[in-house]
Parts: C-alpha cells; structure tokens; sequence
C-alpha cells in the first residue's frame, strides 16, 4: 500500500493517470494535458510503465488493465471530491 501510494504522490502522477481515463494519447498531446515538462513525463511514464499501470501502443500511452482497475478503485475518490468542490466554504 505504501509504495502505491508513493508512488501516486510523485509530481503529476494522478494528474496522468486522470489525464489516460479515456483514449491513447501521444506524449506531446500528453504532456499538453497533464501540464508538465518533458523531463517530468518521461520519468513519471517510465515508472509507471515499470509497475504496469501505463504501457505504449502504437496509439500512444493508455492505462493497461490494473491501470482502469486502479482508476476505478479511485472513482469514489473522485465523487467525493466533486461534493467536495461544490460545497460552498
């Protein structure tokens, strides 16, 4: 549990993994997206890459199946924080 969640806490992480949800994208369209350098998502993919949440087709990069596994143990996550963001301070 710990090295999954250092390894989500890494800059951009989350951002890319969010940013994947839907259809393959290349690295440029991918850098746009997750509003990142170069250097960052290089090292950001290749780790996610290694553990086998990310992987390169010939689309682009796109969630592997433990990736929308991963996403999807997330998604109540990302239901609160939409409650969250609505609610008026």
């Amino acid at each position: 549990m710990m090295a999954l969640l250092d390894l989500l806490g890494r800059r951009t992480a989350l951002r890319i993994l969010w940013e994947l949800r839907g259809e393959p994208l290349n690295f440029r369209a991918l850098q746009e997206a997750a509003a990142t350098n170069p250097s960052v998502l290089n090292s950001r993919l290749g780790e996610l890459r290694a553990v086998g949440i990310v992987e390169l087709v010939d689309e682009g990069y796109r969630l592997t199946a433990q990736g929308r596994g991963l996403m999807e143990a997330l998604s109540p996550l990302a239901r609160f924080a939409e409650r969250w963001h609505a609610t008026p301070s």
